[in-house]
């Protein structure tokens, strides 16, 4: 087919078309749109804080005039918007000046050096909140004695994003009773990019994005894989769940490790009852078990999900976050140990040793004493506990049995060897409650040991 000649003046517009086009190309990326990452020599592109080569850079934006001289735009990005560290921390601005992060000892003053934020805010548009309605319900038919807390845990997270709250939220209940769709506003209404969603083993791995996180989803929580124990993942999410610490080292592809601030919720869910490990004084966990069942959704009506889910895409997600945002928190503490719910302490009677209950049982033979030793408490113990703590292969299990129970070792500072205390013709560590602690180094054994 023989192609049709253009006429100058269709010319003409084709190439007005053309440079409209690399117009646009060249203002969708700036010098703007870049700062200069000097501890890894890479610059970081600010619409999404992604890592870029110089190449990449140079490719995207043409050569600066700087002075009397004409110089790539990467290096005018080194000389003129470096930073000397990254950071991510809710609340600060993107460009943090004349400050860098010391460890766990958070912002230092640095006069002349900047720190990168890392952190970027929702984008969504709030709608109305008196439109919230359809999300709380859906909560209260799942958990009609707890909606009220979970839905002011959530709101706490959009309201005071770079406040830390001191815990962890676990929910639980059957398949299908949308625990994830309770979730989703929450995730709409922090920003997508400020949730992460891990498995149990990926607190293992060497690489830990996911502490850059308002709040973190860990999905499954009773699937813990073969190279992990319940109580290895309760230890792990320690320093997750209450801070101090104030900062948590994050270790990603394409920059330098670097410390976090600490302010995420870890929001565990499981359809399993038990699994997870709890000990009875733990102040972090808030369990709330569902006894809702799928098929009570679609019993009086089938299209109940899809109805929902329209709701959500039509609206609804930005209704809730308008919710979550006005909420009145002024009667909620983040900083208190929620409330030990009847799942709660199922799960840490299914947590206990057996060991920890025989511990307990010498120790009311013993009054609870303000302190005491192995061999006082093998004393009083029945026979098969007594041959478990008499047997050198469970020795190192002994301090954990001990501090279950609210007892730790006290270390005797005159000893030069190992701390122990002479009580007769032979050394022993001696147990004693938390509370006596602060007192260890003046503590003495009574005159009858």
């Amino acid at each position: 087919m023989k192609a049709t000649k253009k006429t100058n003046a269709e010319l003409d517009a084709e190439i007005i078309r053309l440079d409209a086009i690399a117009d646009a190309k060249r203002e969708a990326v700036s010098l703007d749109d870049f700062v200069a990452y000097l501890p890894k020599g890479n610059y970081i592109f600010l619409p999404t804080r992604e890592p870029w080569p110089a190449k990449s850079v140079n490719a995207s934006i043409p050569p600066v005039q700087n002075g009397n001289e004409t110089i790539a735009a990467s290096a005018w990005l080194d000389k003129n918007l470096p930073v000397q560290q990254a950071t991510w921390c809710p609340g600060q601005e993107m460009l943090i000046a004349d400050k860098l992060v010391s460890g766990d000892a958070g912002f230092v003053d640095r006069v002349g050096c900047t720190t990168l934020n890392l952190y970027r805010p929702p984008t969504i548009r709030l709608g109305d909140p008196q439109s919230a309605t359809p999300w709380l319900d859906h909560i209260r038919r799942i958990y009609p004695n707890d909606a009220d807390r979970i839905v002011s845990i959530m709101a706490h997270r959009v309201q005071r994003p770079g406040e830390k709250i001191n815990q962890m939220l676990l929910l639980g209940g059957g398949q299908g009773i949308g625990k994830d769709t309770i979730l989703e506003p929450l995730r709409q209404a922090v920003g997508a990019w400020n949730v992460h969603e891990i498995s149990p083993e990926d607190l293992f791995g060497s690489f830990n994005p996911h502490v850059k996180s308002v709040v973190l989803r860990i999905s499954e929580a009773n699937d813990l894989g073969s190279e992990m124990t319940a109580r290895q993942f309760y230890e792990r999410m320690k320093s997750y769940s209450v801070a101090p610490p104030e900062t948590l080292r994050c270790n990603e592809k394409n920059l330098r490790e670097h410390h976090v601030f600490n302010v995420m919720l870890p929001i565990i869910t499981t359809n399993h009852k038990t699994g997870m490990y709890a000990p009875a004084g733990d102040r972090r966990i808030y369990a709330v078990w569902s006894e809702a069942k799928q098929e009570q959704f679609t019993t009086e009506d089938k299209d109940y999900w899809k109805k929902f889910y329209d709701w959500y895409n039509n609206g609804g997600f930005e209704h809730c976050a308008a919710y979550l945002a006005t909420l009145d928190l002024s009667g909620f503490n983040p900083k208190a140990p929620p409330p030990k719910t009847e799942w709660f302490w199922e799960l840490v009677e299914a947590s206990r040793a057996p060991e920890d209950s025989e511990l307990a049982d010498a120790l009311d033979h013993l009054g609870w004493p303000n302190a005491t030793t192995l061999a006082k408490v093998r004393s009083v113990a029945n026979g098969d506990f007594a041959k478990f703590l008499g047997d050198r292969q469970n020795r190192r299990q002994i301090p954990h049995r001990f501090a279950n129970m609210g007892y730790v070792s006290v270390r005797n500072d005159a000893d030069k060897s190992d701390g122990q205390w002479k009580i007769g013709d032979t050394r022993q560590t001696i147990y004693a409650p938390r509370s006596n602690c602060p007192f260890a180094t003046a503590w003495m054994p009574p005159a009858s040991w």
